[in-house]
């Protein structure tokens, strides 16, 4: 088997600087496989939508600074058809401040320090994080769904947030000393990198938990969590390390693969084929546009415009920078990117969601 893999069919459109990318990390001293996946695109030196596996070492800046970075889903007490879309809106507020509960006991209670990073908890960052309503549209796969305890009728939340400041500090700790180089296994550094990447992974699972509490308690609801996937991550495998840096992995149940909120979302059950894709998949759809090119292709669009989709969602965005960036326009076809892992056996399709609101930040 190939040292590179990409999963994508003549269909897809990947960009050269991408995939040169890959190509260099997969020369990394002891990296045995690289993997990318559907939604590839260029990142900041290493691409995002890729799996790394190597024996010996590890690579940090292949997980990169949002360290946890994650998608969790949860189902709502709330009937679709009864959610009032504008009341909702305008209640949607204040999240971009700390959040008021107990964060040293939440801390504590998720086995962390109680003064890790606490007045970052229970906030979504900027970037492609999001939270997100969403109702069902379509279900392909009756029996999984209802297997995994979902309702058709009801409002779903999906929550898009890493490991905030907390990861970044564990990079820029290791690339102040270290620059692009790895850790070898035995050695201080590596147990140490190890240590806090464990607490941040922790840390983003902590934090999307919380702000699901938040934006459910702003509306009134109530909700279950029914899953919580980190795609950003080093974890050890088999004889040696798997690092995923924007690629979900396909070894922990159901994962949900959002597009742009402009589109759909897709619930999917994986269909390991570890020789194929080091158990990974596409984390979402994977940008098209660089985010220094989007406002200027989106120049004949006004900011009014982009706070509503063609699928009928309303888009809470205050930072007139970001709400081009994250245009839907600016991101791949998810449905190419689905039929891509389709196509290579990757994935059954479980059900798909439509966003009714995208929330990114109020004020900027």
């Amino acid at each position: 088997m190939s040292k590179v893999t990409v999963i994508a069919t003549e269909n897809s459109w990947m960009e050269g600087e991408a995939l040169r990318q890959l190509k260099l990390a997969a020369n990394l001293p002891g990296m045995v496989r690289a993997v990318g996946l559907p939604d590839l695109h260029p990142g900041k030196g290493i691409p995002v939508g890729a799996a790394f596996y190597s024996e010996g070492m590890i690579y940090p800046h292949l997980v990169g600074n949002d360290i946890g970075c994650g998608m969790g889903l949860w189902l709502t007490d709330q009937k679709a058809h009864k959610f009032k879309i504008d009341k909702a809106v305008k209640k949607l507020d204040g999240f971009e401040a700390p959040w008021a509960g107990d964060s040293a006991a939440e801390l504590d209670a998720a086995d962390l320090p109680t003064d890790l990073w606490p007045y970052a908890l229970g906030t979504i960052g900027s970037g492609n994080h999001f939270a997100e309503f969403q109702t069902i549209e379509t279900i392909v796969n009756k029996d999984a769904f209802d297997e995994a305890g979902l309702e058709k009728g009801q409002l779903y939340l999906l929550v898009h947030s890493g490991s905030r400041g907390l990861g970044e500090s564990i990079l820029r700790r290791h690339v102040d000393r270290y620059a692009g180089l790895g850790l070898s296994e035995g050695t201080t550094d590596f147990d140490e990198y190890i240590r806090r990447h464990d607490q941040a992974v922790r840390w983003g699972v902590l934090n999307r938990r919380i702000i699901a509490r938040r934006f459910l308690d702003a509306l009134g609801l109530n909700g279950k969590s029914k899953l919580d996937v980190c795609h950003n991550s080093v974890t050890a495998s088999g004889k040696g390390w798997l690092h995923r840096k924007g690629a979900a992995p396909s070894d922990q149940g159901l994962v949900v693969i959002p597009g742009s909120r402009g589109s759909l979302s897709y619930l999917v059950a994986p269909d390991q084929s570890p020789d194929i894709s080091l158990w990974s998949l596409a984390h979402g759809a994977g940008r098209k546009w660089k985010r220094s090119d989007a406002r200027a292709k989106l120049a004949r669009y006004r900011v009014a415009d982009l706070t509503k989709t063609n699928l009928g969602g309303r888009v809470i965005c205050e930072d007139k920078d970001l709400i081009f960036e994250e245009a839907p326009k600016a991101y791949k076809d998810i449905s190419q990117v689905i039929a891509d892992l389709e196509a290579f056996g990757l994935i059954k399709v479980i059900a798909t969601f439509r966003p009714i609101i995208t929330y990114k930040t109020r004020r900027r």
